[in-house]
């Protein structure tokens, strides 16, 4: 899903956070006697608004539409002080003189400030890795949040806007450059081209008046040469290309923290992933007894992806899927379903076929617009036998489903979209957004969906051996020398996954180091959910879920182990 950054895709959305209250530490800063802090993070938000208005735009301010950020050397230079400011500042706000709640929001927004300095500053992404710069019309395309010639108009403006911003990314990234970040940006920039030149213009046209589409024609054509220029750029840089992409302990270790809030060793953490693999592991070998008696766990792995959607139709089994498992949540009360809104299937762009799904949601700012969930095509420059593997089983697009939708990403984005912070409304990080999701693919398995069908398990644990080997792949790959060939042995032999899947996932582990967010997250919440529970007392420990659910969701999308703090009324810490 797209969040945040577009990690985000992400960047996108108590107790104190008792290591950051830095005015603990400075006695001899006076105490405020008053604060307004609801109109410190309106004006924070107005101020990130500004200054990330492709941003705005995705959450729902048109009043930026066709505005792009500023990539110069400057304008990076400018955001970095920018955060900076506002980190003293919310720093220098007592604690004392909050409620609870807003001592809790405090924390949120100095934790989304971190995350966003570490990549402009510490990893220094504008300068090294092509994925910082999220260029995306879908917005314009897929939301009707206007007529369709005002539309047409913002993309127009957009689109004379790509020109300036792909200068300014070419100036930024110099090489020599690690061959996954060239791939990436090839394959995401490079598709770009033909879709605005070609689709943008077909889906607006006999919209507005002639100087209208005359203007958007200009635009699109300037700006699919641009995309064009900016992918061949890319390429010219292939005959420096290393395969130097790692970021080093320290640096993944720090990245943990300021994106995060998790601060335990990485030792410790990969010990805690090759155990969850091995339990996922022993668990796929139990069902495969039963739904493949005799094979191996590949042979019946490979079994069960063998299941295809009928005619490869994915996009009209995953719509029944949704009905299906939307209904499942109301009979079995697992979590509070708030709203009317529903998703719809669609395949994805070509320009993001990169990402196998993902779930566009409008953010709070919109009304009534639609969701889409997106399901990739494989690469047609594939082989024949390479394509049909790509696309997955049934019981493998389920819990897909599952995981973007209900009660995944856009059942969490219901939630978020109504937090009685607006903080909370807007920024949804990476490990709180896919561990949640992650999350429910095994909780939903363990509240009987399947009905203890061995195919529908195995389905859901593949999906859970692929997130166990990104946490190890992104650990392995940036601090303990692990190479592209090796992660990709990985995914095949122990996450059980097709050599294309395979492929994408150890070169996503290059230029996302963060994608092990998922099985992070998830053991995370996994772990807050036993213990919440457990305070509960009762026999039954699943009696809760649906309270926990409810709760857990209530925050938005901050930091896991700050939500841990507020639930257990303890010092917010990463727990496993």
């Amino acid at each position: 899903m797209r969040i945040g950054t577009k990690l985000k895709a992400l960047a996108l959305g108590g107790a104190a956070l008792m290591a950051l209250s830095a005015c603990d530490s400075k006695p001899a800063t006076p105490p405020v006697a008053a604060v307004d802090w609801g109109a410190t993070v309106n004006e924070w938000i107005e101020s990130d608004l500004k200054a990330n208005p492709d941003f705005a735009v995705y959450q729902g301010r048109h009043e930026y539409d066709g505005v792009m950020p500023d990539w110069s050397e400057a304008g990076l230079k400018a955001e970095v002080e920018r955060l900076h400011t506002w980190k003293t500042r919310v720093e220098g706000i007592d604690a004392a003189a909050l409620t609870d709640p807003q001592k809790f929001e405090r924390d949120y927004v100095l934790a989304n400030i971190d995350g966003s300095l570490f990549f402009l500053e510490a990893a220094d992404w504008p300068h090294k890795n092509p994925t910082f710069y999220s260029i995306d019309p879908g917005v314009y395309l897929d939301r009707p949040y206007a007529d369709p010639a005002t539309r047409m108009k913002a993309l127009a403006k957009w689109a004379s806007n790509v020109p300036a911003a792909l200068e300014n990314a070419k100036a930024n990234l110099k090489g020599p450059m690690p061959r996954a970040y060239i791939d990436i940006g090839v394959a995401s920039f490079g598709p770009l081209a033909d879709f605005v030149k070609k689709d943008v213009v077909e889906a607006f046209k006999g919209q507005g008046d002639e100087v209208g589409q005359a203007e958007l024609v200009k635009a699109t054509g300037e700006a699919a040469a641009a995309f064009t220029g900016f992918a061949a750029y890319l390429e010219s840089l292939r005959g420096a290309q290393t395969e130097d992409f790692a970021m080093g302990a320290d640096m993944l270790s720090k990245m943990l923290y300021a994106t995060e809030r998790v601060d335990a060793s990485l030792d410790e953490l990969e010990a805690i992933g090759l155990a969850d693999l091995k339990r996922n592991q022993e668990a796929l070998a139990e069902a495969c007894k039963a739904f493949a008696p005799g094979k191996s766990i590949q042979d019946c792995v490979a079994k069960e992806e063998a299941s295809k959607p009928d005619g490869g139709d994915f996009v009209g089994y995953a719509t029944k899927q949704l009905v299906d498992l939307k209904q499942f949540l109301i009979d079995k009360n697992v979590v509070s379903i708030p709203g009317e809104e529903e998703a719809k299937v669609k395949q994805s762009p070509p320009y993001n076929a990169q990402n196998g799904a993902y779930i566009d949601i409008p953010g709070p700012f919109e009304k009534n617009m639609p969701s889409y969930y997106n399901i990739a095509a494989p690469d047609p420059k594939w082989s024949k036998a390479k394509q049909l593997a790509y696309v997955p089983g049934k019981a493998n697009l389920l819990f897909t489903s599952v995981h973007e939708v209900w009660p995944g990403h856009f059942l969490q984005f219901l939630h978020s979209n109504r937090s009685e912070s607006i903080f909370g409304k807007l920024y949804v990080g990476y490990a709180f957004a896919e561990g949640w999701a992650h999350y429910t693919e095994e909780m939903m398995w363990e509240e009987g969906l399947g009905n203890g069908d061995p195919e529908t398990h195995i389905g859901q644990l593949t999906n859970a051996t692929l997130r166990n080997v990104r946490f190890l792949s992104a650990i392995g790959m940036h601090a303990k020398g692990m190479t592209l060939a090796e992660s990709k042995k990985m995914f095949m032999e122990e996450g059980y996954q097709d050599e294309g899947t395979a492929e994408q996932q150890s070169a996503r582990g290059a230029y996302d180091p963060a994608y092990l967010n998922y099985t992070m997250g998830k053991l995370m919440i996994r772990k807050l959910r036993e213990d919440w529970c457990a305070a509960k007392g009762g026999t039954d420990p699943k009696a809760c879920w649906k309270d926990f659910h409810d709760a857990f969701l209530s925050y938005g999308g901050p930091p896991i182990p700050l939500v841990r703090g507020a639930m257990m009324k303890e010092a917010p810490k990463a727990v496993f």
